[in-house]
């Protein structure tokens, strides 16, 4: 058979994308070559806009997967710290094993298919898209390339941009004990970053974010949890409930978002950074604006450009704040001044935080 839409990775962006389009009566595939539920280095918060946005697709979480947060606070070395309230109704914490699991229910009960195989190749046709797998030919009238942060489709279809810039790398583990706080906590250290969120009952994740060069080897989740005296002593007594886990290089640049029947979503569609938490949000939106353009954009591919102008806009927002705050923690000077600064004035940093993390419609 020929699928309407056939999608290349089963993570968060490939799953909601799937859901969003089954929605709208059209037959759609996943594949994926990893076998389920998937695991991944993620910071695992979702903001406003993210949750806004799972709703909309029907998305049922355990709660005991989950901790909610409603505040954000920055940490300084010294244990100075400014905090602030996330719009309502806040944010929430979820195990990215639990997201994965809850995201493949929906998409079940969505009619969705989903095989575990691996893309060897792709071609276009007049038609529609050709897919070369290691359970069979697949046959497309839309590829949309969800294949996470090194997409090999998107390589393959020469959409890739060199990214210039130091390389930053993640880190994540989890540790099994009560959130101390509804809020997630971003504690600096020169050239580290560690964030903190509630992601279950008793289960706290703990995400490192780095610049080559800046963490000294062997690399290792102790040795940079040592450069946060704060953060080692609360989780002194505490299990750990994951092994580490890691991600990168994070910054990823393409030339263009679709390549006649091919478009690509999420991670893959470009990464800038996680520092600003929004990384889910961004994909899980993309996935409604590709739906919203279809069965129509199957018949008049050149409808594809409106995914690829808007996603482009969101992108470049996003781009635009964490490449500043990436460049603040990049010099722990002017980063320390910018947040006495601000917990001088609380009310600036939350006027921020309220314009940042809105949810969108």
């Amino acid at each position: 058979m020929t699928w309407d839409v056939a999608i290349a990775g089963g993570g968060p962006a490939g799953l909601s994308a799937a859901i969003a389009i089954a929605q709208k009566g059209l037959r759609t595939l996943v594949v994926d070559r990893q076998h389920a539920p998937i695991d991944k280095a993620c910071g695992e918060g979702l903001m406003p806009a993210g949750l806004a946005a799972l709703q909309r697709l029907q998305v049922q979480i355990d709660p005991a997967e989950t901790g909610r947060f409603t505040a954000i606070r920055w940490v300084q070395e010294d244990g100075r710290h400014v905090e602030a309230p996330l719009p309502p109704p806040g944010g929430l914490g979820i195990r990215r094993l639990a997201l994965h699991q809850a995201l493949r229910q929906r998409a079940t009960e969505a009619g969705v298919e989903q095989r575990e195989a691996t893309i060897e190749g792709h071609a276009q046709t007049a038609a529609g898209v050709e897919l070369k797998t290691s359970s069979g030919p697949v046959q497309a009238r839309l590829l949309v390339a969800a294949d996470g942060l090194h997409s090999p489709l998107r390589k393959a279809a020469g959409l890739e941009r060199h990214s210039d810039g130091p390389r930053r790398f993640g880190l994540r583990q989890h540790f099994a004990l009560e959130p101390w706080g509804e809020r997630v906590e971003v504690h600096f250290a020169e050239g580290l970053e560690a964030y903190v969120t509630p992601a279950g009952a008793r289960r706290v994740g703990v995400a490192f974010l780095w610049e080559d060069g800046q963490v000294p080897a062997p690399i290792t989740f102790e040795a940079m949890l040592a450069r946060f005296p704060l953060l080692q002593d609360r989780l002194a007594s505490a299990p750990p409930d994951s092994k580490p886990h890691g991600a990168g290089p994070l910054l990823q640049h393409t030339s263009a978002l679709r390549s006649g029947r091919l478009v690509l979503l999420g991670d893959a569609a470009g990464y800038v950074d996680a520092i600003t938490g929004e990384g889910l949000s961004l994909a899980f939106d993309q996935a409604q604006l590709l739906a919203s353009l279809l069965p129509e954009a199957l018949d008049e591919p050149a409808k594809l450009f409106t995914y690829e102008r808007e996603s482009q806009r969101a992108f470049n927002s996003y781009a635009r704040l964490a490449s500043s705050l990436v460049a603040m923690a990049r010099r722990p000077a002017l980063r320390r001044a910018a947040i006495n600064r601000l917990v001088a004035t609380p009310a600036v940093f939350a006027f921020l935080l309220r314009h940042l993390t809105k949810p969108r419609k």
